[in-house]
């Protein structure tokens, strides 16, 4: 469900200007779980405009400013700076952000040109060399997927994505997820010394790509997430 819009519910402590937990469903928890799935080079290509705590910012524009004649010829930097999440279901219905995303999994894998029976090495790069011979590894050959038809029925039957939809779940501030019930929110407001309800408030607010991104980058910096997404100062005045 690329470029859609969710929405979510806040429980909001009013005196503190915090978010206590927001009230998600399956979709939102699904794209939290997509979100562990990014290889970092992916997560940068994302945030490349942004202000990014830390180094790896930097690691990223130096190596796409490098030239490709310090790279190793069977070696790409496009796999650095542009690779693609390792887990991808076909047909899961996921608030996705906009990189490069297959279809489906289309794997290829190759064997060495020379023929010889003897070399068993196989790769995923036409360019890499037969450790045993030198020949390129260059000839395709078949891959079969041995969850091709599990992944089939799992998408026919409608069950896509990660977690199961018959719950609601509670999201932390911090981005913990777990199944709510009346006895874990319960507990979250003991633990949060929140005596006086008074102090709580709902706060229904909209989740599409822009609030994607800036989660994905508040969490790489901060544990109050849901807070820096959805409560800045200016949004101080309609709650208070």
């Amino acid at each position: 469900m690329t470029n859609s819009i969710m929405s979510l519910k806040l429980l909001v402590n009013k005196r503190d200007h915090k978010v206590v937990f927001a009230e998600a469903n399956k979709d939102f928890v699904d794209f939290l779980f997509y979100m562990l799935t990014l290889p970092i080079g992916a997560i940068m290509k994302l945030l490349s405009e942004e202000i990014i705590i830390g180094s790896l910012g930097d690691l990223y524009r130096s190596i796409e400013n490098l030239n490709d004649m310090y790279i190793l010829q069977n070696k790409s930097k496009d796999a650095v700076l542009n690779p693609t999440p390792s887990t991808h279901v076909p047909h899961q219905d996921l608030l996705l952000f906009p990189i490069d995303l297959p279809t489906t999994i289309e794997r290829k894998f190759y064997r060495c040109s020379a023929n010889n029976h003897r070399c068993r090495y196989v790769a995923d790069e036409p360019k890499a060399v037969c450790r045993n011979c030198g020949y390129l590894m260059s000839e395709e050959v078949a891959y079969v997927a041995l969850g091709a038809a599990k992944v089939a029925t799992t998408a026919a039957t409608g069950d896509v994505g990660f977690v199961k939809g018959v719950v609601t779940y509670m999201v932390m501030d911090d981005l913990a997820v777990k199944p709510m019930s009346t006895i874990s929110t319960i507990t979250l407001l003991n633990r949060l010394s929140i005596k006086d309800v008074c102090v709580l408030e709902e706060k229904e607010v909209v989740f599409g790509i822009t609030e994607g991104l800036k989660l994905l980058k508040a969490s790489l910096e901060c544990k109050n997430v849901l807070t820096r997404v959805f409560l800045d100062p200016e949004d101080h005045v309609n709650i208070v």
